[in-house]
């Protein structure tokens, strides 16, 4: 990491090592902006989790709805949102959006034209799918989008209220829009030339920012210590019953789908040699990274988890060297831990 920081792999980095009952470490690195006089990044820097918010606000709230006898996996889109029975959405179910293998195409940029929730439903019903559900799974954040006005339909209330609701769980601070009076730990993400600045505690993906930072698939803020949090509520349901669900939910949710060439599970990503989390974690593990530089790994075999927050897209998205960063950090994580255990 410090190697990192050295060669502006990214000018901030967070990270958490831990099992189900309590972390085992953490440390910063780096300061928050490339500026030599810019703060030093702490425990309790502050970070644009961006699509981390698929699997600890979104997933996690359908798993709720999965208990709570509210929604089925097979549960078809069209019961919940109006509009939706248009021959190729007709079949559309929970399911397939988790998997991303929906039929959306990967990225849209909505926020040019529409704005607020009923102007996204629109443009989403009129959105060409690529291809029949279930056929392939293409990460898509427009399916995750769509999965956030679902579980709305559902559970009924605002994503964000439910979110905030379901935290206390995990007895976590991560929100949606967070208060300006944070903003001095916020770890600042792009230059946006639209607006001549840097995105510095709004959040950064453009479709979430056009529905005003609450989306399915991104606008979620938080500590390394608030995800931690998450992943050991996560470890702990693989064990016994928790307000996530129960070990049989989690384990269906954590299972590999069958969409043919597809790492995906329910919302998760899985464990594959060429995954962000390295070649060393147990084939059953579980995570997922986020566009700003953030990513989360639960190996529940080893009772492990790994959170690493970066701002590596700051001042600009070009910059990509975390890709190779990650997996390194994982691996040589998992080797200290094997070693020490």
């Amino acid at each position: 990491m410090a190697d990192a920081i050295d060669r502006s792999v990214t000018p901030a980095a967070v990270i958490e090592v831990g099992c189900s009952d309590a972390p085992i470490w953490r440390e910063p690195f780096g300061r928050l902006t490339y500026d030599s006089t810019a703060s030093p990044a702490g425990l309790d820097t502050i970070f644009d989790l961006a699509s981390l918010t698929k699997v600890m606000a979104t997933t996690s709230l359908v798993m709720r709805a999965v208990a709570e006898e509210r929604l089925s996996l097979d549960t078809k889109v069209s019961s919940l949102l109006e509009d939706w029975t248009t021959a190729d959405r007709s079949e559309i179910s929970v399911r397939h959006l988790l998997e991303h293998s929906a039929g959306f195409p990967a990225h849209l940029r909505l926020w040019e034209f529409a704005t607020g929730r009923s102007e996204y439903e629109a443009a989403l019903r009129a959105v060409p799918l690529e291809r029949p559900p279930g056929v392939a799974s293409v990460y898509s954040d427009i399916g995750f989008l769509v999965l956030g006005f679902v579980i709305e339909a559902a559970r009924g209330g605002p994503l964000d209220n439910q979110f905030d609701e379901l935290r206390r769980a995990w007895d976590g601070t991560t929100t949606f829009r967070p208060s300006s009076a944070l903003l001095a730990r916020i770890a600042p993400t792009e230059y946006d030339a639209v607006r001549d600045c840097v995105v510095h505690g709004h959040v950064h993906d453009e479709n979430a920012r056009a529905l005003s930072g609450v989306a399915g698939h991104a606008g979620l803020f938080g500590t390394a210590s608030d995800v931690g949090a998450f992943a050991r509520i996560v470890l702990r349901t693989f064990r016994e019953p928790t307000d996530l669900g129960t070990p049989s939910l989690v384990r269906t949710f954590a299972t590999e789908c069958p969409v043919p060439s597809s790492s995906r599970a329910l919302g998760w990503d899985t464990m594959r040699p060429t995954s962000s989390c390295g070649s060393l974690m147990s084939t059953g593990a579980i995570g997922h990274t986020g566009f700003t530089g953030t990513s989360l790994w639960i190996d529940h075999a080893r009772d492990l988890y790994v959170v690493l927050l970066t701002n590596r897209i700051h001042p600009t998205r070009t910059n990509d060297a975390h890709l190779a960063l990650r997996p390194r950090v994982h691996d040589a994580i998992v080797r200290a831990f094997d070693t020490d255990r």
